[in-house]
């Protein structure tokens, strides 16, 4: 890569890279401010929020990194002309093209970066973020459970608690259940204990305590002591049901591995899988598309020194236009195979113009060389 190469790469990568973590930085505090209530009202943890906050957020780099990079070719290169550099370029007989070779490497690298994000590292995000909930909706739970006075945990399930610590471990612990008709009603006396959250439900976690019962048939009580001791708590009907994995928590080996398995999936979920494998292939091929759209705007026709704002804004409407575009025939695609298509046409559509841009231009530039010759 030539010395012209590197200078361009180089502000063109601090630029996009700049763009892109202001973006993020402003994506993560938006998404922070929907937990805000959770931590003022419930009292959970902060750093639950702020974690959780954090493993969303490479899902939104298939928006915020293509709009990162096309910010960065717009900057630098509207700099660049500004500066007169790339009208002294021209002069020197550089072509357009080969002048937005730097970024367009940028781009395709990229590209290919946030193929590996939304195909492995956004879905593994999005699933720790999910079993993250669960662990915050027990201790929301456990925040239910008011101090000094028996709390109803569910049908014929009642729970007194002594106090609570600052850690929210529970201390003084009396639990009775009576909710298996074929089984006597059972006390639980513990010294403390700790609500819990596992892939079975709610728990709680019992210890330094007994279990007592008393058989209905003798009258005679039984008495169980334990140093630890498990009572799941009651959950909702479709809490019990085992949760469909979205199509978004999985990475994209597991996207093709779902669809080949016929018998996995129904027909409804297969089409979903499909989706949003296809649009995994096909969102990074934005990033050099969005690149090229700046490219052939700054680079193509006549150049002012006092800047090309006209030619930005150009940029930025057509940036913004396909980005509606594409996630339109996104959520068009899970309603309709016509959906697919327009996702296709989209991506292919930057690509098209580019070229046609560029050859017109070195067309008009050859001719212009021969005509000086002659």
């Amino acid at each position: 890569m030539r010395i012209i190469d590197r200078y361009i790469f180089r502000h063109t990568l601090i630029a996009t890279v700049f763009v892109t973590l202001v973006l993020a930085a402003l994506v993560f505090l938006m998404q922070s401010l929907k937990f805000i209530d959770l931590v003022v009202n419930s009292g959970v943890s902060g750093l639950f929020i702020w974690l959780q906050t954090f493993l969303y957020l490479p899902g939104f780099f298939e928006i915020i990194m293509p709009i990162g990079m096309v910010a960065g070719v717009l900057f630098i290169y509207n700099r660049l002309t500004m500066d007169s550099e790339l009208i002294v370029l021209r002069a020197l007989g550089f072509s357009p093209f080969r002048l937005a070779q730097p970024a367009l490497v940028l781009a395709v690298m990229l590209g290919l970066l946030l193929f590996l994000t939304m195909g492995w590292i956004a879905p593994i995000s999005k699933s720790e973020a999910m079993s993250l909930r669960q662990d915050i909706r027990a201790q929301m739970t456990s925040l239910i459970f008011r101090e000094g006075i028996f709390n109803e945990a569910g049908s014929n399930l009642m729970v007194y608690i002594r106090d609570r610590d600052n850690k929210g471990r529970l201390h003084g612990l009396v639990i009775h259940d009576s909710r298996d008709d074929s089984k006597p009603a059972s006390t639980v006396i513990a010294r403390s204990g700790v609500l819990v959250s596992s892939k079975a439900g709610q728990q709680v976690l019992v210890y330094d305590g007994s279990r007592q019962e008393v058989d209905p048939k003798t009258g005679v009580m039984r008495r169980l002591d334990f140093d630890q001791y498990t009572i799941d708590l009651p959950q909702a009907e479709k809490e019990k049901k085992e949760r469909w994995q979205e199509p978004d928590e999985r990475t994209t080996s597991a996207l093709i591995s779902g669809l080949s398995d016929k018998g996995a999936e129904s027909n409804s979920n297969r089409r979903q899988l499909r989706i949003e494998l296809q649009k995994r292939f096909l969102l990074p091929f934005l990033v050099p598309g969005f690149a090229l759209i700046g490219l052939s705007l700054l680079l193509i026709g006549n150049h002012d020194r006092r800047g090309q704002n006209r030619k930005v804004l150009m940029a930025v409407s057509s940036v913004v236009l396909l980005e509606i575009m594409f996630l339109g025939s996104y959520n068009l695609a899970k309603q309709s195979p016509a959906g697919f298509p327009l996702m296709l046409l989209t991506v292919l559509l930057p690509y098209i113009v580019a070229i046609i841009a560029f050859y017109k231009e070195n067309m008009i530039r050859r001719a212009g060389e021969g005509g000086n010759a002659a």
